[in-house]
Formats: C-alpha cells, sequence, structure tokens
C-alpha cells in the first residue's frame, strides 16, 4: 500500500510540473534581464551589480517558495484545498475565531486578494508568450516585426482551444517541462563551470549589501526580483489537487535546482559577455540549439498560461458558488473528473485583455513593468491571513506567529513597493482590473443581501400553505413541483405566484434549497436534509462545497428516493425570474443598484446554473423594489 502511495506521489510530482511550476519555471526567460536592465548594468560595472540580484532571486525563492508556501502554508488547507477561499473557510471553521468586525475585514481582504488575481491572469499569458517568441530576434533581428503578430495567434490558439478541455494535452505537461527544466539546468551548468566563481552569488551578503547601497534603485529591483517567483499563488491553490509531497519533491528535485543553476549561468554569461544582456536566456543557448529552444520556451509558455487559465476558471467558479459573482456559464470538459471545467465568459475576457496587452505594451519588457504588483499584493495579503490561522484556529503563541510572518511580510513589501514605483509604466493596470473586480464582487454580495430582504417581505409560513392543503381547498394536479427557493424558511415566492396565477398545485411538491458551505467538500452524510410538511410535501436543502461541482438532480432523486416515489421525466422545476427596479428602499448607492440590476440580467437562472432539463423548467418573472 505504502509503495503504491509513493508511486502515485511521484506521478503526481510530474504533472505538478506542468500545472503548478510551469509560471515561475518560465521565468528565467525574462526576469534577470529585466533586472539588470533597470539596474542599468554596462561592461565596467563590479561583479556586484550581476551579484546582488542574482541573491536576492536565490533566497526570494528559498524563503518565498520553500519556506513559506511548502513548509508553512501547504499545513493551511481547507480540507486539503489550499488558495484564499480556502484561508476564509478555515477562519469560519471555529466559532468565535474572529469577532463580527474582524469578519468582514478578513472577507473583504479575501475579495480584494482573489480579484487581484484576474489582473495575474491576464498578464501572465501574455508576458510569457511574448517573451519566449522574443527569442526568434536572435535568429535575425528582421523577424522583430513578427513577434506579436505570431504571439496574438498562438494566443488565440491558447484560448479557443480551452472549450474542447485539457484532458488531453494536459497528459503532455509533466513530460514537456520535465525537458524544459532539464534544459534550463544544462544550459545554466554548461555557463557556469565556464565561470565557478559565480556561485558567491548565493551568499546573502550580495543582496542585503546591493539594497544598502542603491537606495531607490534597490526598490525599483525588488519589483523586478518578485518576477523569478510569480506562480507562487497558483502553487498553492493547486495544493489540493496534488497534495503537499508530490509539490515539495517537484520542487527540490527538480524545479529549485533547474532554476538557480539557469540564474547563474545567465549570470556568468554577462559578466563575461555585455551583449548577454539584452536576452542572457536566449545567449546561453549554443547557435545550433537556437531554434529548438525557441520552440521549446513557446511550449513551455503555453504550459504556464494554460494553468494560469484554469487556475482563474477554478477561481471563479468558487466565486459563483460562494455567493461573490453572478452565476456565469460552466460547462465540464471531462464528466469523469469533476474539476476540469471552461467558462465562456471569462475565457473571452481574458482571451480579449491578453490579445490587448499584447498589442498596447508590444514587448515582454514593457509587460514586466505590468507584472507584479498583483501578484505582490496577493502575496503580502496570504502573509496577513496566514497571522490570523495561525494565531486564531491553530493557537500559536504571538512570537512564534509573528516571526515567520514578519520576514515574509518585509520581503513583500519590498516587493509592493518595487512595484509600486513602475505605477504610470504600467503597474496601473492589475491594479484597475482587481479594483473593478472587487466592487461587482462587492456589488453582488451586497446586492444580494438587499435581494434577500425584499424578498422576506413578501414570505408567507409554510404552515400556512400546509393548513389550506389539508383542508382540500386547493386543487392538486399529476405530477411532481419543484420550487427553487434561495431560504430554507417560508415559501418561495415562485410558488405563491404559481398558485395565485394557476390556482392548482401538484400532487407532489418540493421546496428545494441548494446551499454552497464555507468548506471545499460536503461529505455524502451531510449532502441532504429532508423534512415532511405533510402527505407529498417536502422540503429539501442540498449541500455542497466551494469546490465541488453539483449534481442537482441527482441528488434530489436520491434525497427523496425514501420518502416518496419520483419519475424524473414528471418533475417541474419551477424558479422565479426578478425583474428588479432600483427605488426600492435597499440601502446601496443607485449607480451599484443599477451594477446589480445589470450583473442579474447577465447571471443566469439557477435552474440553467445546476444544468436541470430545460424542457422541465418553468420561469416565473416577478417584480421586485431593491
Amino acid at each position: 500500500m505504502s509503495e503504491h502511495k509513493s508511486s502515485n506521489s511521484w506521478s503526481l510530482a510530474l504533472v505538478a510540473l506542468g500545472v503548478v511550476f510551469g509560471d515561475i519555471g518560465t521565468s528565467p526567460l525574462y526576469a534577470l534581464r529585466e533586472c539588470l536592465a533597470h539596474a542599468g548594468y554596462k561592461m565596467g560595472d563590479g561583479v556586484e551589480m550581476v551579484y546582488g540580484p542574482i541573491s536576492l532571486m536565490f533566497w526570494s525563492l528559498t524563503i518565498m517558495v520553500a519556506v513559506k508556501y511548502l513548509t508553512f502554508l501547504s499545513n493551511a488547507t481547507a480540507q486539503g484545498e489550499g488558495g484564499m477561499f480556502a484561508l476564509l473557510s478555515l477562519l469560519r471553521s471555529k466559532k468565535q475565531a474572529l469577532n463580527p468586525r474582524a469578519q468582514a475585514f478578513v472577507v473583504l481582504v479575501v475579495l480584494f486578494g482573489a480579484s487581484l488575481l484576474y489582473g495575474d491572469g491576464m498578464i501572465t499569458p501574455a508576458i510569457s508568450v511574448l517573451s519566449a517568441v522574443e527569442g526568434m530576434e536572435q535568429i535575425s533581428p528582421t523577424l522583430h516585426q513578427w513577434v506579436g503578430p505570431i504571439a496574438i495567434v498562438i494566443l488565440l490558439g491558447l484560448f479557443m482551444v480551452q472549450k474542447h478541455g485539457t484532458a488531453k494535452i494536459g497528459v503532455a505537461f509533466g513530460p514537456i517541462m520535465i525537458v524544459w527544466f532539464l534544459a534550463l539546468g544544462g544550459l545554466g551548468l554548461y555557463r557556469f563551470l565556464e565561470h565557478p566563481e559565480v556561485i558567491q552569488a548565493l551568499s546573502p551578503h550580495w543582496g542585503i549589501s546591493y539594497l544598502a547601497h542603491h537606495g531607490y534603485n534597490g526598490i525599483v529591483i525588488m519589483g523586478m526580483v518578485l518576477l523569478s517567483v510569480t506562480g507562487c499563488e497558483a502553487l498553492y491553490a493547486d495544493i489540493g489537487h496534488f497534495g503537499k509531497k508530490p509539490l515539495q519533491r517537484a520542487w527540490f528535485i527538480v524545479v529549485w535546482p533547474a532554476l538557480i543553476l539557469n540564474y547563474l549561468g545567465q549570470g556568468a554569461l554577462v559578466i563575461s559577455n555585455i551583449d548577454g544582456v539584452k536576452h542572457p536566456f536566449f545567449k546561453l543557448v549554443p547557435e545550433p540549439l537556437l531554434v529548438p529552444m525557441i520552440i521549446l520556451a513557446t511550449a513551455a509558455t503555453i504550459i504556464a498560461s494554460q494553468a494560469m487559465i484554469t487556475g482563474v476558471f477554478s477561481l471563479t467558479q468558487q466565486a459563483v458558488q460562494l455567493g461573490y459573482l453572478p452565476r456565469l456559464k460552466i460547462i465540464h470538459t471531462n464528466p469523469e473528473v469533476r474539476g476540469q471545467i471552461y467558462m465562456p465568459q471569462v475565457n473571452f475576457l481574458l482571451m480579449v485583455c491578453c490579445i490587448a496587452l499584447v498589442i498596447g505594451f508590444k514587448t515582454s519588457s514593457n509587460l514586466a513593468s505590468a507584472y507584479g504588483l498583483s501578484v505582490s499584493m496577493e502575496m503580502f495579503l496570504t502573509s496577513i491571513l496566514f497571522y490570523f490561522v495561525s494565531r486564531r484556529i491553530w493557537g500559536w503563541a504571538f512570537w512564534k506567529a509573528f516571526l515567520p510572518v514578519s520576514v515574509f511580510v518585509i520581503i513583500e513589501a519590498g516587493y509592493v513597493s518595487g512595484s509600486l514605483v513602475k505605477f504610470k509604466d504600467g503597474a496601473w493596470f492589475p491594479l484597475v482590473v482587481a479594483a473593478c473586480i472587487w466592487i461587482v464582487m462587492k456589488t453582488w454580495t451586497d446586492g444580494r443581501a438587499v435581494l434577500f430582504q425584499a424578498m422576506q417581505r413578501g414570505r408567507l409560513p409554510v404552515q400556512h400553505l400546509v393548513e389550506e392543503i389539508q383542508k382540500d381547498r386547493i386543487i392538486r394536479v399529476p405530477g411532481t413541483a419543484v420550487f427553487m427557493s434561495a431560504s430554507a424558511d417560508g415559501l418561495p415566492l415562485a410558488l405563491l405566484h404559481h398558485l395565485k396565477h394557476n390556482k392548482a398545485l401538484h400532487k407532489q411538491v418540493v421546496l428545494l434549497t441548494v446551499r454552497f458551505e464555507d468548506t471545499p467538500y460536503v461529505c455524502d452524510v451531510s449532502r441532504h436534509e429532508v423534512e415532511t410538511h405533510c402527505e407529498e410535501f417536502f422540503r429539501v436543502i442540498l449541500r455542497y462545497g466551494f469546490a465541488e461541482s453539483p449534481e442537482v438532480f441527482d441528488d434530489l432523486i436520491q434525497a427523496l428516493q425514501d420518502r416518496t416515489k419520483i419519475k424524473k421525466a414528471g418533475i417541474t422545476f419551477y424558479q422565479s425570474r426578478e425583474i428588479l427596479l432600483t427605488n426600492g428602499p435597499g440601502k446601496m448607492a443607485r449607480w451599484r443598484k443599477r451594477l446589480y440590476v445589470t450583473l442579474s440580467r447577465l447571471s443566469r437562472p439557477a435552474t440553467g446554473y445546476f444544468d436541470l432539463p430545460p424542457r422541465q423548467v418553468c420561469e416565473l418573472g416577478i417584480q421586485l423594489e431593491v
């Protein structure tokens, strides 16, 4: 049994190379290049101008990835799931862990942190693919004019294939990335052996000395050093798919050594050949291997982009199910694996933004200025949330929680400061994207609360209808009616309107409420709760975790199989379709009410979101003032 687990762990480590470490694994294409460019490195400068950035990158990879994410945060999971919403789930798992004000603050932090990932998801594919395609300029400078168009074609192809799912492509991710990391390590070692003295750059004193003696320029460099650790949040979010041990194996055995060797090799090259500063990565490659390396780099960046796109899909699904975003269309590309999904609206938005970024910024160097602020702020917010978890949930002593978090926060504050310096050069973009997504999330959350209050005002108790049924005052017709209800109390408006206009009720009536819990998964025992109000009149509550894909129809049948006999084909689902008016008493600004009304029109009805048979669904329009 242990041998089987061990072999499975190794296979997961292989797959993780593509899915988890693709982003951080393609950073050598541009990270050191940008550090040296912003430092103004030129021939005749001392070795500390190269050793300093390499030292900072090495210790960033060690402290942020190996220590923070793979040692500390890998234990901060909710039922094995990681990410911003998992931290929120942990903080909500223990009653009285946070007072109401602190809980409201944590929710705002989580929503903003989740919003930041969208900016990252737009920039990562653009900068990754551009940096790989720019390798063509090493073959011939005249190919420069083709870099943008080729990058756009690749990105178009990448987003177009999303609807077909990634199951078949994903099988090749791991082996391609192994070749990529072996190439990174091999090229770096080749140059390193020519100038082994560059090993000194791993000493922390070079990085500290560089920051101490370069003032403002040192702050700028921290924003570029950050490029070497992009992808950490994806690592943490994907920990539920792979587990802690496979990720640690992939990192320490393959990824970390390959990255360090490559950065050392680039450093050795630059010190001995000033011409290597413009493209140190591709200058590492012997000329006969240049074309194969460009092809391999492009494949690696496509894989890194795919991982980020998939991560944005998963995050959006979680936000929708927790009630922070409108219900969007979700297509399950692999019926056997619940986690593989495709979201057309999100995919289109990402595609348009990625292509616009390539057209607008033109080069990966320009995009590097926009890249980083969303990543650094997300890392900073994660550290803050981890402090709350370690203190309030795990019960750590103040010093035990404060010491590691303070180290992380100091480094991340450097990243944020270095990224803010580039605000006018493009760092504003991910911040604007995050602010827009955050406003949408907050407006949708507040709007739902206002709508719920409006619906509660017209709600009648269930007992009122039960008494009418028992006195035979309501005409009954054959069949089963399932009335969707957001609340598990009272009668849903859809049922009241149905009775008002049709003057009859089906012989079997089910009031159905679907709830998404703060936990990633709900066990089968807790999946459903059934209450019998009278003969053939039931209330059913189905519960799902925020990382699950609900199977409402099948679970409803299973919940009622011990209470009554129901024919699937004889069920009619009733759902109210609210027509919202903004002149109600809800405590929201008028512009936010209008935004909420617009979002509600874009939102899919619950019956469509839960993939119920369209021929068995009946929607009833209801006007409400919010």
